[in-house]
């Protein structure tokens, strides 16, 4: 997104690349960019040509940066973190494109990515590195089979590897919803005693109406529950709704069909000002930490900002409240002076996680709280989030692309595709034996951290696409 300027279209950034260092007419250059647009599997690339950046999903933008890079011929791509925030059918889309690319433009790859899955399903030799010097080099056998530095060893430890925490719990045969039928029962314990944290009963949500621009209806028929201190993990594409959900659930967004029910309070169809009570109930935890967090205040004042406004908590009470908070998130009690430019990402998802806890929410909302970063950090906010979860026993609404890390932590899946809930299941059931075909798919694309059965499921995801494309 930060690569690609936002006020030129697609197509105009990749025309200037070929006409800077290539003597081309226009039309030329249109004809050779559209070539290069197909290539990387732009849909409708005439269409996409005109298009402006933020007009396109976080996959095409990607493959525009690819196409732009290959307009050259370049002996060497040099690949900085190609799929990271990508959701896992389009990543595998991309280094698919990228193993073809190595062989039909016959160029070098320096793939650069903290993804050991990634890593294990392209490169032939590795090299790794900390603190700035190489610790160890080796093929990916040697690498993922033989790590001999311990720095390797932690890196591969911290992994979240897809199946390892279902593989011995029965999966056991479930009904799926398939697109444009009738939704499914509510999913839950649906004990009659216990008010859920979370339900939504055949909700709608859409997109208001901007200018001549009509409503845009981005879920469709939603049926799902969360109990007291249930880990739900919603998954799916880029595009697909997840993140829409999570904004209805506090709120955000209005449900124009259907009853969204919070702690069993009813806020379809609540105004803003009867939303201030329920917003104490309810926690989010951003995606991106940075963006999210007020860079003109030292972050004490950021986790502080929810107890000002909803407990009036000021002064010694104030203070002593943001220190446990700290404590909470096992950051030392001085770094609530710091501005958020001054931490990790790590350190800044753990202040968005303070934050998002301050008023002890009975819900919370986690929108892909570690997409962006690294695994040996990742390993570290999943285990402190693990621990708060169990000790405050908040119900979570866990939104994430990356399949083994909702493994690990949810107990129960929920699949969406194109604002459709599609299968909701446990989550062994879903991880060993998934009923939809876009599960299934979803499944397959997910890259595990060793070569030989990387290559394997590789193997077995194109045979599953080219048979789902004969069925279809």
């Amino acid at each position: 997104m930060t690569a690609l300027n936002p006020v030129y279209t697609c197509g105009f950034q990749i025309v200037e690349t070929l006409r800077t260092h290539f003597i081309m007419a226009p039309s030329a250059a249109k004809k050779r960019a559209l070539e290069l647009m197909r290539m990387v599997e732009i849909p409708e690339p005439e269409v996409r040509f005109n298009s402006y950046p933020h007009q396109l999903s976080g996959g095409q933008r990607q493959r525009i940066m690819i196409a732009q890079a290959l307009a050259c011929d370049p002996r060497l791509l040099i690949a900085d973190e190609p799929t990271t925030a990508l959701d896992v059918t389009v990543q595998a889309e991309i280094l698919k494109l990228m193993r073809d690319l190595r062989t039909r433009v016959d160029a070098g790859i320096i793939l650069i990515t903290h993804d050991m899955g990634v890593v294990a399903d392209m490169a032939d030799d590795i090299i790794v590195m900390k603190d700035g010097k190489v610790v160890e080099t080796g093929d990916a056998d040697k690498i993922f089979n033989h790590p001999e530095h311990p720095y390797t060893k932690q890196l591969l430890a911290s992994v979240p590897h897809l199946g390892s925490h279902s593989s011995n719990m029965s999966a056991e045969p479930r009904t799926s919803i398939r697109v444009g039928e009738a939704p499914l029962a509510m999913h839950g314990t649906q004990d009659p005693n216990v008010t859920p944290a979370l339900l939504m009963e055949d909700v709608a949500i859409e997109y208001p109406k901007q200018g001549s621009k009509p409503p845009f209806r981005a879920a469709h028929h939603i049926n799902l529950r969360i109990d007291p201190g249930e880990v739900v993990g919603l998954v799916g594409e880029s595009g697909s709704g997840k993140t829409t959900i999570g904004r209805a659930a506090v709120g955000l967004l209005p449900a124009v069909e259907g009853r969204l029910i919070i702690n069993g309070r009813d806020i379809t169809k609540a105004k803003n000002a009867d939303l201030t009570p329920f917003r104490k109930e309810v926690g989010f935890v951003f995606q991106d930490p940075g963006s999210s967090l007020n860079p003109r205040l030292p972050v004490g004042e950021s986790i502080g900002e929810p107890l000002v406004l909803h407990q009036n908590l000021t002064g010694p009470a104030l203070s002593k409240r943001v220190e446990r908070l700290l404590d909470d998130v096992e950051l030392p009690r001085a770094m609530r002076n710091r501005y958020p430019h001054e931490l990790s990402g790590g350190q800044r998802q753990r202040i968005g996680i303070a934050r998002a806890l301050a008023l002890e929410p009975k819900l919370l909302i986690a929108d892909e709280p570690t997409s962006a970063l690294d695994v040996s950090v990742q390993a570290r906010v999943l285990k402190l989030f693990q621990d708060l979860q169990r000790d405050q026993g908040f119900a979570c609404l866990f939104i994430s692309h990356d399949l083994a890390v909702v493994e690990l932590l949810s107990e129960r899946i929920a699949v969406m595709s194109h604002g459709w809930l599609v299968e909701v299941g446990d989550t062994a059931d879903i991880v060993n034996n998934p009923q939809h075909p876009y599960t299934q798919r979803l499944i397959a694309a997910v890259p595990v951290p060793d070569p030989d059965e990387q290559r394997v499921r590789r193997e077995r995801r194109d045979a599953l696409l080219a048979e789902q494309r004969i069925v279809s």
